[in-house]
């Protein structure tokens, strides 16, 4: 069966490997359908995922995690419910389940955590076994917007983790397909939310019924904040760029004994004002992955917000454009929103 490899530093390859078989107990084989091209896909493309510098560890490897599928075969003791043909998403995270992080209920934090497409290979291939845990079915009949069930899980992580509540100001930094999905689990929650970004197109795309600003680099955000919510700074900052401004401006940005919410990627290193933390009394909380009831939630929320979810998803590429999907993502962060592999 063809695969879409990444041998090594910013190469992908089309090649032939081996299908994987029948499934074991407690597994299904998939037939991935289409996959979401993300930034921290791009980060491992580039070799600069954080988890190592030695790219006989990296690669080869076969990339995909946030993807919808096809169940192909269901092996013994799988919980019930999974039938051939079922669409599902797939939650891409295992825990190792004896860790400090798994032992208090955080696998999501897991410290030997494996990621489909980052640890093991992933769904730009034909067929995928997965454990049947972490699948969960989908009635959407759009294998596209099932794919964004996993993005949308790191925004559903990103309200509970900030513990959004209704009424509560929501600034959202960054209208990329984070930030626009946050947007969307927080209005959801009853919160109002403002989004900004510096990219006009971004805000375009908008279709959550959150407000939207448009900002420029000097620009005084902490005044618009305050106008947008009748004078006072918000409750809550989510911090989706990933850049290193809106990190530092996100401690002026938020009310005292507010939450800052840090989703976004990034290697950059950021001068904060420490005395910040402790004289505002400020909780700033890092987001992961989500846990499993947290994608079914994510599962849930797509399907009925699925109007607004559509329109981020922008360029459509076949498996065979692989290679070019990459680049051309990479390239044109302002044009693509979300960029999707078609498998089959």
């Amino acid at each position: 069966m063809r695969a879409a490899l990444t041998r090594a530093r910013s190469v992908i390859e089309l090649v032939d490997v081996p299908e994987p078989g029948a499934a074991g107990p407690g597994e299904l084989v998939v037939r991935p359908e289409s996959v979401g091209l993300c930034g921290s896909d791009f980060h491992y493309f580039h070799g600069d995922i954080g988890l190592t510098d030695d790219p006989d560890v990296l690669y080869p490897r076969i990339q995909g995690h946030e993807f919808s599928a096809i169940v192909e075969d269901i092996g013994q003791d799988c919980p019930p419910g999974f039938t051939a043909g079922q669409r599902v998403a797939v939650w891409p995270l295992s825990a190792c389940g004896h860790c400090a992080c798994c032992r208090m209920g955080r696998e999501n934090a897991c410290e030997n955590i494996s990621l489909i497409g980052i640890h093991v290979d992933g769904a730009l291939q034909g067929l995928l076994r997965v454990p049947a845990h972490q699948a969960f079915p989908v009635k959407l009949d759009d294998a596209r917007l099932a794919a964004f069930v996993e993005p949308m899980s790191i925004a559903v992580r990103t309200v509970v983790r900030g513990r959004v509540a209704a009424d509560e100001h929501v600034l959202v930094l960054g209208a990329g397909p984070i930030g626009q999905a946050v947007a969307i689990a927080a209005l959801d929650r009853g919160a109002k939310v403002l989004l900004v970004d510096q990219l006009p197109e971004r805000l375009e795309l908008c279709a959550s019924g959150a407000e939207v600003a448009l900002t420029h680099s000097g620009d005084d955000l902490a005044a618009r904040a305050r106008e947008w919510t009748g004078g006072e700074l918000p409750e809550i900052v989510v911090e989706a760029t990933g850049a290193k401004e809106p990190m530092r401006l996100a401690l002026d940005l938020v009310a005292a004994a507010g939450r800052i919410l840090v989703v976004g990627l990034s290697g950059h290193e950021v001068p904060l004002r420490i005395g910040a933390l402790p004289f505002r009394e400020l909780d700033v909380l890092g987001v992961s992955c989500c846990n499993g009831p947290e994608f079914a939630v994510a599962a849930d929320l797509v399907t009925r917000h699925r109007d607004a979810v559509s329109p981020l998803i922008t360029h459509e590429f076949s498996l065979e454009e692989a290679a070019e999907a990459f680049a051309f993502a990479i390239e044109h962060p302002a044009e693509v929103m979300k960029a999707v592999v078609h498998v089959q």
